[in-house]
């Protein structure tokens, strides 16, 4: 039986001798025997022991993974699928943090918004949906289930599973806004109002897109909510047979489900789940209000 010696097993596999003779004192190359001399020599077997041990540490398993294959106390295949799940864990926080570093790259967040994105960056996709639903069972605890609001809390659940394996720079700072909106206790505060608010307007509905396109449009024109022009505005929006007190309640009943916040909200939920963009419905609606109650 031909012996090599650490040097011809190294000349052989392109090991290092430093690497060779560290895997025999770990246990996991031991030599076949030793020299008159006390150096180590390997036989065939330990040739074919080592070409194993060098390709599964070159994909990355740990010396103890390594020994249990060897001990066949688990097999390659096994051990393979579990550090397939590690590998990807470790891509989608290298993708992550690619984004974020891209993000800071691009100058503007603070060292504290830094270090923010960063930690949520890590959490993990339960920590995120804990996080979320931690805020909607703040926010909505003790509301009626027939209360306007009260069947938003579920939709206000909706968190993708994961952020992407490729997350764009948008996803990021999405995650980063959201994190802070539902930390924010004024927030809390201005959905939990809607929530246990009345019926929006009473008798009164409003057809957003009809608000959308009239008050959009007025908007977008710099019409000011107090003019004539207004008036005549309003009345493409509005029944024309409200009288005071009703346009009165009902623009109060607007201003307290309309908030822009709540709108980015949406907004930030749609980023994350890549959902097709919305339009936005707030300034319209905040020049709806402005003229009803400029127009009593």
């Amino acid at each position: 039986m031909t012996l090599l010696t650490i040097g011809e097993l190294a000349r052989r596999s392109g090991v290092p001798v430093r690497t060779i003779r560290f895997w025999s004192d770990e246990g996991v190359l031991p030599e076949t025997d030793r020299s008159r001399s006390n150096y180590r020599r390997y036989d065939a077997r330990a040739v074919a022991r080592l070409d194993l041990v060098r390709t599964l540490r070159e994909l990355g398993l740990g010396l103890d993974d390594v020994r249990l294959v060897l001990d066949h106390r688990r097999t390659v295949e096994d051990v393979a699928a579990s550090h397939v799940q590690a590998i990807d864990h470790q891509i989608r926080t290298l993708r992550n943090q690619r984004a974020i570093c891209t993000l800071l790259a691009r100058g503007g967040p603070s060292a504290r918004k830094a270090t923010l994105m960063n930690d949520l960056a890590r959490l993990s996709a339960a920590q995120r949906q804990q996080m979320i639903d931690e805020f909607v069972d703040a926010t909505f605890a003790g509301t009626a289930p027939d209360t306007p609001g009260a069947g938003v809390a579920g939709a206000m659940r909706t968190m993708p599973a994961e952020l992407p394996d490729d997350p764009t720079i948008e996803q990021v700072q999405a995650w980063v806004e959201l994190a802070e909106l539902v930390a924010d206790p004024a927030f809390r505060t201005r959905v939990r109002e809607m929530a246990t608010a009345g019926t929006t307007g009473g008798s009164v509905q409003l057809d957003p897109a009809r608000v959308r396109e009239h008050a959009g449009a007025a908007l977008a024109a710099g019409t000011d909510p107090g003019s004539p022009r207004a008036r005549e505005i309003l009345r493409r929006i509005l029944p024309e047979d409200l009288d005071a007190t009703t346009r009165a309640e009902l623009a109060a009943a607007l201003a307290t489900f309309t908030d822009r916040r709540v709108e980015r909200y949406w907004e930030l939920l749609g980023t994350l789940n890549r959902w097709d963009p919305f339009p936005t419905s707030v300034p319209a609606f905040e020049w709806v209000i402005a003229s009803l109650r400029a127009h009593p």
